[in-house]
């Protein structure tokens, strides 16, 4: 789930993921100090990938469950973290036993795009007072790449509406309505540009679109994938590649929110 949609019935790469994609996890740092872990808590790593934050949890004394809906990216974490549990499962439908003190997740839920089942999910795994921290993509995430991507496929006779839309990013207000609703109270909310590098991307920008932007290759001409790959890059060099580096332009929300007791509309 981390980074994927829940809507592509295949599976990451693994490996390539780890291998050029480890920004992800490194740009977690600031969540996991909003996360603010104690030695003996129940932890979901929600959207756990290959398992970087699970472990970084564990090894702070935590009880940690990683949870992703991509079998081989679970398979990977198992092979690397064997000593952790780890579940492939989505947000929307995973379950564990007990009640946990916090759900973490990081640059899972722009791919949740029915998003009030996977915050009822996370109500009821939670204690009274449990914490759900989380970054996602928000609105105008990736937009210069994506309106590349569709510029790219117009010039192909491939229209908008061809393409199955990936993702969910929402305003910052319009998540914590939804979390509101679901039974949280949202005590910190951050809405912030965060322009990435791709460094660890040999083949730049292209390396990019085809780890996460797939649905719109699937739309392409049979054959032409490659060549609107190249398209959409010659369309964002100008905006996106800067001092001899791609740059993503990444738009996130990051959150802070508490379950409370009353029941909600959804429950």
């Amino acid at each position: 789930m981390t980074e994927k949609s829940v809507t592509q019935d295949d599976s990451w790469d693994a490996d390539l993921y780890d291998k050029s994609f480890g920004f992800i996890a490194e740009f977690g740092a600031g969540l996991v100090e909003l996360l603010a872990p104690r030695a003996g808590e129940r932890i979901i790593d929600l959207g756990c990938g290959i398992g970087q934050h699970s472990a970084q949890f564990a090894a702070a004394g935590c009880d940690v469950v990683g949870v992703d809906a991509d079998a081989k990216m679970i398979a990977l974490a198992r092979q690397k973290y064997p000593d952790i549990e780890f579940i492939c499962a989505q947000a929307e439908d995973f379950t564990v036993s007990g009640p946990v003190d916090a759900v973490f997740s990081n640059a899972v839920l722009h791919w949740v795009k029915q998003p009030e089942p996977a915050i009822i999910n996370v109500f009821k795994a939670l204690r009274p007072g449990g914490r759900f921290v989380a970054e996602m993509g928000a609105h105008r995430n990736v937009v210069t790449v994506t309106e590349a991507l569709y510029q790219a496929l117009a010039e192909q006779s491939v229209a908008r509406e061809a393409v199955d839309f990936p993702w969910y990013f929402p305003r910052a207000g319009e998540y914590a309505c939804l979390l509101e609703a679901g039974g949280f109270d949202v005590t910190h909310s951050h809405y912030f540009s965060r322009p990435t590098p791709l460094d660890n991307c040999p083949n730049g920008l292209s390396d990019w679109i085809e780890m996460f932007g797939r649905n719109f290759l699937a739309a392409a001409p049979t054959g032409s994938e490659a060549g609107i790959m190249a398209r959409a890059e010659e369309i964002c060099r100008e905006r996106l590649f800067r001092d001899g580096r791609w740059m993503a332009d990444y738009t996130r929300l990051r959150f802070r929110a508490e379950r409370y007791d009353e029941e909600t509309s959804w429950l």
